[in-house]
């Protein structure tokens, strides 16, 4: 099992879903987020002062999957997401040691689902 972390621009959220709904993946958790990378932010003036923001928006997503699911996941998120610009995100994979359904009971890759 692994958890999967994906940070992309805000604008890419819809079109991200859509493919990872074409491989078959449903489950995920999704929040907004604030961050900086290679962008490092901006200059902006505001009644004549200057300032810099250096926290952009970014939307977070992680999503649980079994062996089976990693590559497609990853594949579906990058075919989403990638515009060819700085700032399309980043994945990082993590390996997800247990995963326990509340409603159930169930444990490991059951408890994930298809």
């Amino acid at each position: 099992m692994k958890l999967i972390v994906a940070y992309i621009q805000p604008f890419r959220l819809d079109e991200v879903k859509k493919a990872l709904y074409e491989a078959d993946v449903f489950r995920m958790s999704i929040t907004n987020s604030l961050g900086c990378g290679q962008q490092r932010g901006y200059h902006e003036a505001y009644r004549g002062v200057e300032f810099e923001v250096n926290l952009l928006k970014k939307v977070r997503l992680e999503i649980a999957v079994n062996e089976d699911f990693v590559e497609p996941t990853i594949e579906a998120v990058i075919k989403g997401a990638r515009t060819g610009n700085i700032g399309d995100g980043k994945i990082f994979v993590l390996d997800l040691p247990e995963c326990i359904r509340i409603r159930t009971g169930e444990r490991g890759s059951a408890a994930i689902g298809g």
